[in-house]
């Protein structure tokens, strides 16, 4: 036979089983919204990294410079050239996200070195001794450096130095009846032309 203090206990077990059991419910559902929200933050921070990751990523896998043709100016008018031609070859460099546009002054001239087209050349104005700008001195027929005195023939051969070579070439093509030319730096005092950069 059951005891007063039995039978409290029984009917107050039952409540106290209800109440445990409604309390797995809600901690269950709490750890699944507290999962949910887990995931769904973890999944918006990483949807927000990645523009970041691709920003600051961005120069790592882009080249540095791109090698256009710039164009100078249409092939025929220099059928017949005589003199050097002072032209602006417009350079573009892409370094990372700046980009920068210059003009670098260059020479048409007759003359049978390589790569020529029909004899016509492009000359880089930059003496190969030092770097210093070489300009033309109509009265002297020929190139002459400012900086340390070294001569250049109307072509770009070496007349004098101290500069080891002559005034280097660029490549040219004739496209749509106008001239291009690439740009390129060159190695000073060499007695060869070599490449260091575009």
């Amino acid at each position: 036979m059951e005891t007063n203090s039995d039978q409290n206990k029984s009917q107050s077990s039952g409540p106290a089983r209800i109440a445990e059991t409604d309390k797995r419910i809600l901690e269950g559902r709490r750890s699944f919204f507290l999962w949910l929200i887990a995931v769904g933050t973890a999944a918006m921070g990483a949807l927000l990294a990645v523009p970041l990751v691709r920003y600051v990523l961005f120069p790592v896998f882009t080249t540095t410079t791109s090698r256009t043709w710039s164009g100078l100016s249409t092939f025929s008018d220099y059928a017949s050239i005589t003199t050097p031609d002072r032209k602006f070859a417009v350079t573009k460099q892409v370094d990372g996200w700046r980009e920068s546009i210059s003009k670098k002054p260059v020479y048409i001239v007759k003359g049978k070195r390589k790569p020529s087209i029909n004899n016509t050349e492009v000359l880089t104005a930059v003496c190969p001794h030092l770097g210093c700008d070489v300009p033309w001195v109509a009265s002297e027929n020929k190139f002459h450096c400012p900086c340390h005195g070294s001569e250049f023939a109307a072509d770009g051969s070496l007349l004098r130095g101290p500069a080891r070579r002559g005034m280097d070439t660029l490549p040219i093509k004739v496209e749509n009846g106008k001239l291009k030319t690439l740009y390129e730096y060159f190695q000073a005092l060499l007695p060869y032309k070599k490449i260091i950069g575009y």
